[in-house]
C-alpha cells in the first residue's frame, strides 16, 4: 500500500491548535509538534467502526493493546517488560508532572538538560519546587549533556533526573555508552529517573536504534519511569493515549496513587486508535520516516546555507533546533514571524538565540517556509 504524504490537509479553519495560532494571517505554522499528515488508514478505519457502535461509556485498557505494547518493546528495542508495569495516561505531559509530584518534595530538586521541551521546566516547578539545568553542548555535531559537569555543585537536595531521548529540541539519539553514563550519574547520587521517550519510533538516521533507559540494566530499571506514546509516531496527539512503564512496584504504586482523582482515564477512542496504530500502522510509519528524512535533508541543506543560521543534523524526532546567534537578531522568533513563518521561540526552551522548526509537513509547504526565511535574511 502506498501513502501520499504530499496530500494537502487543510487545517486552517479546524480545531487545530497549530493552525489556529495564526488563523487568518499569512503565517506558515511550523511550531507545535504535531504533523499535517493524515493518520494511518488503519487508525481512521478503526475509529469509524468504533464510532458507528454509538455507545461511549466508560472503558478500560484493551488486553490486545497491552499485549501489542509488550511485544513492540521486545521486538523493536530488545526490552522485555511485564504487562503490570504499564500505567496508562491521557497524555505524556501529565506523566512528567506526576513524576515530579510523586518523587520529590517541595524541598527537593530536579535536574534536566538545557535547552529542553518547556513542560519539563513547568513540571519541575510545580508547587514551588526548583530545578537545576545542565547545558547541552555540541560534541561531534551532536547535542550532548554531560551531567558530570554539575557534580561539584550538587547540594544533596537533588532527587529526580529528567531525561529526554531522543532529545527535544536537539534531535540527538543517545548511544548506549551515553545512557550508561547518565545511569551511573543517577546511581552515584541516588536519583530517580524519568525518561521521556515519546519520539522513540521517529529515528531518522539510518543505522541508529532507540535504547530505552530502563533497558540498560537492573539498576536503571529499578530507578526509572519511562514515558511513551503513539501520539507523535502516528499523529494521534489530540486523542491522548500515553503510558508510563515503571518496573519498580513501589515507584509504580506511588506514581499511580499520586494521579488518583486528578488525572482522568484515557478515553475509549484513544485506546482504539493506539491499538490500530500499533497493530497495523508500521508500514505507514516506515513511509512517513522516509518522507521525514527527505524533509530533514532539505531543511539541513537550506538552513545551513542561510547567512547567520546553523542547524545540526537531526538523528531523531522531526524537530530542528536552529542556532541564529551569528545572525544577530534581536529575536529570531519575531524576525521569522514577521517574515511569515511561525517557529517555536527558543526562549521557551531556555535559549532565545534559537528557534525550533517542525518538519512534519508537506514538502511544498516546508519549501515555501524556507524560501521566506531565506528572503528575510537576505533583505536585512
Amino acid at each position: 500500500m502506498t501513502f501520499n504524504f504530499d496530500q494537502w490537509v487543510d487545517r486552517s479553519h479546524s480545531d487545530s491548535v497549530k493552525w489556529n495560532k495564526y488563523r487568518d494571517a499569512d503565517v506558515i505554522p511550523l511550531w507545535v509538534a504535531d504533523t499535517d499528515f493524515l493518520s494511518p488508514p488503519a487508525v481512521i478505519n478503526a475509529l469509524q467502526k468504533r464510532v458507528a457502535e454509538g455507545v461511549f461509556g466508560y472503558g478500560s485498557p484493551p488486553k490486545e493493546l497491552v499485549e501489542l505494547m509488550v511485544e513492540r518493546l521486545r521486538e523493536r528495542y530488545d526490552w522485555t517488560i511485564q504487562p503490570e508495569w504499564i500505567v496508562w495516561l491521557p497524555g505524556l505531559v501529565c506523566g512528567l508532572n506526576l513524576a515530579v509530584r510523586a518523587f520529590t518534595t517541595t524541598q527537593q530538586t530536579s535536574i534536566m538538560p538545557s535547552p529542553i521541551y518547556p513542560p519539563f521546566m513547568q513540571a519541575a516547578q510545580s508547587e514551588g519546587r526548583e530545578f537545576r539545568h545542565v547545558h547541552a553542548r555540541v560534541h561531534h555535531q551532536r547535542w550532548i549533556t554531560d551531567f558530570n559537569e554539575t557534580e561539584s555543585t550538587l547540594t544533596g537536595s537533588e532527587k529526580l533526573l529528567l531525561l529526554c531521548n531522543p532529545y527535544n529540541p536537539g534531535g540527538t539519539v543517545y548511544r548506549r555508552e551515553e545512557l550508561l553514563a547518565q545511569q551511573e550519574f543517577a546511581r552515584r547520587h541516588d536519583l530517580l529517573v524519568c525518561s521521556d521517550e515519546i519520539h522513540c519510533d521517529l529515528i531518522l538516521e539510518p543505522g541508529l536504534r532507540h535504547i530505552p533507559f530502563a533497558s540498560l540494566n537492573e539498576d536503571a530499571a529499578n530507578r526509572s519511569v519511562t514515558l511513551m506514546a503513539p501520539s507523535k509516531t502516528f499523529n494521534l496527539a489530540g486523542l491522548g493515549a500515553s503510558l508510563a512503564v515503571i518496573p519498580n512496584r513501589e515507584l509504580r504504586v506511588k506514581f499511580a496513587r499520586t494521579g488518583h482523582g486528578i488525572v482522568p482515564h484515557v478515553n475509549i477512542l484513544a485506546y482504539v486508535a493506539a491499538t490500530a496504530a500499533y497493530q497495523d500502522g508500521d508500514d505507514w510509519l516506515k513511509a512517513q520516516l522516509d518522507y521525514l528524512r527527505a524533509n530533514r535533508d532539505l531543511a539541513f541543506e537550506r538552513i545551513n546555507a542561510m547567512p547567520g543560521l546553523k542547524m545540526l543534523p537531526i538523528e531523531g524526532t522531526y524537530l530542528g533546533w536552529i542556532d541564529a546567534t551569528q545572525a544577530q537578531l534581536e529575536s529570531p522568533y519575531r524576525f521569522f514571524l514577521k517574515a511569515g513563518v511561525g517557529l517555536s521561540d527558543g526562549r521557551e526552551f531556555g535559549n532565545a538565540n534559537f528557534v525550533r522548526i517542525n518538519l512534519g509537513c508537506q514538502r511544498a509547504l516546508l519549501e515555501k517556509a524556507l524560501d521566506r526565511m531565506d528572503a528575510a535574511l537576505a533583505a536585512r
